[in-house]
């Protein structure tokens, strides 16, 4: 990263210095890097979870892994975004990356002494939270000094592409290859990875943010700096409405999601290749919406493309996920709910990279995921408990809502489980829809303005439908 402070995203310089390695070229190399990082992680977490679920048999065990690893990443997530202003944001990735790094190394030593138990995936996965905290915050505000407005969401389109192009192969190889080199060489791979990323950071320059009058404002005690994002959001009542249609959001559907891997293994016998397939079908729908959306950019409105995109994936991908008893259905919904991911997504930052200061995003993105995430907590410690002891016992012969949802979903292993999706599909739709009935929300895209054309707002605290 450039030493000079403000200096312009674009500035002149020979070919013969760092011109190849800034703008586009610098932001597809590193694109270039998370490809081939995420799909080690992919890979790792596709084995962790067969591993995990085959030891405990256990949903609330599951979901416990995702939720230690969460709540550092939520917790530290204020004063990270605060660091992320503060300091280079290219060095701060690559620290990031090294840390995820060390955590699988971690974790590879104690299963291959034989050791390796449930309770250190909560632990280490709290660790790598912690550091994960950082990292998408700089990565998110560094797109904004790299690239300019036009393509900010092509740019997020193409971190769509990252992930969900990995998780194509991820689920099948790592299915594969579980046989073969087993989870310590799975693991192996995915340290590999992260090497892979942190190489391609250190080829790159990342511009420095110009200076705002934002930027200016929110300047004082790292205290004050990491509170400075939870002021900005609420003097933007726009912003406080796409938050709470997030957070509601987050958490119907994060009920099913946290439950997608008992869903499947529950009803197949733990196949394994099943469970590869429906998630295989899932990051295929992902592609293609990543595709689409680095192709496109996104609606003109992008609140369309949030709103819009939250109502289909709760039908065409939630609900109808629990509908299905096959792997036929579970791979339509799969590929159907994760084709609009990226959509909402990309849309939903490129929104708030228009509208939000340049040098101050991390500390506002940071607070923007603690909002939007701080329900999806609260939906894993309650998706595995609501399973286990409340909808599967009662949707057994005998079960107090077998006789009304019987000929929906089915008795049995699972058939619970396929009504929490059923419900929770249909419960972020109608949150969706209530975002278009909230005028805040409904014109969110036009009540903001640019970067750069900031005005005093002026409606502070004024929400309502």
């Amino acid at each position: 990263m450039s030493a000079e402070a403000g200096a312009p995203a674009d500035r002149p310089s020979s070919p013969a210095q760092d011109q190849p390695l800034t703008g586009m070229r610098a932001f597809l190399i590193v694109w270039l890097g998370q490809v081939v990082s995420l799909l080690g992680t992919s890979m790792s977490a596709f084995g962790l979870t067969i591993w995990a679920y085959q030891r405990t048999g256990s949903a609330t065990a599951l979901s416990l892994v995702i939720f230690f690893y969460t709540i550092p990443l939520l917790a530290i997530s204020p004063l990270a975004g605060a660091l992320v202003d503060r300091f280079s944001r290219k060095w701060i990735m690559i620290a990031s990356d090294l840390a995820s790094g060390l955590s699988t190394l971690v974790v590879l030593a104690l299963h291959g002494a034989g050791r390796l138990e449930i309770w250190h995936l909560y632990l280490i996965g709290a660790i790598s939270g912690a550091f994960q905290a950082f990292q998408w915050p700089a990565f998110t505000a560094a797109i904004t000094t790299m690239l300019p407005k036009a393509h900010y969401g092509r740019a997020n389109g193409l971190l769509s592409l990252a992930e969900n192009g990995s998780g194509v192969f991820a689920p099948l190889l790592a299915g594969a290859l579980l046989g073969l080199i087993g989870l310590g060489g799975i693991l192996w791979i995915d340290v590999a990875t992260f090497l892979f990323a942190v190489g391609a950071l250190l080829l790159v320059r990342i511009p420095p943010p110009l200076r705002t009058d934002a930027g200016a404002q929110g300047q004082g005690s790292l205290w004050s700096e990491s509170l400075f994002g939870f002021g900005y959001i609420w003097q933007r009542p726009s912003l406080v409405g796409v938050q709470l249609i997030f957070m509601a959001a987050n958490f119907i559907d994060g009920l099913a999601f946290t439950l997608t891997a008992p869903l499947i293994l529950a009803r197949t016998a733990s196949d394994e290749l099943v469970y590869a397939s429906v998630s295989s079908a899932g990051a295929a729908g992902g592609l293609l919406g990543g595709l689409l959306m680095s192709a496109w950019g996104g609606p003109r409105r992008l609140i369309h493309g949030i709103l819009g995109g939250w109502a289909l994936a709760g039908l065409l991908g939630t609900a109808l996920m629990g509908l299905g008893r096959a792997l036929p259905l579970w791979a339509v919904a799969s590929f159907l709910g994760a084709l609009m991911t990226p959509i909402i997504n990309a849309c939903y930052q490129a929104l708030w990279q228009a509208k939000v200061a340049p040098d101050v995003q991390g500390r506002v993105f940071a607070v923007k995921r603690l909002t939007a995430w701080s329900t999806i907590p609260l939906a894993m410690l309650v998706a595995g408990p609501l399973a286990d002891r409340v909808m599967e016992p009662a949707m057994q012969s005998g079960g107090r809502l077998a006789v009304l949802f019987h000929p929906l979903v089915g008795q049995g292993p699972g058939s619970g489980i396929a009504l929490i999706f059923i419900l929770a599909g249909l419960g972020t739709t109608a949150i969706a829809l209530a975002g278009y009935a909230w005028q805040r929300v409904r014109a969110a895209d036009l009540l903001l303005p640019d970067h750069g054309q900031e005005q005093p707002p002026t409606d502070r605290i004024a929400i309502g439908f």
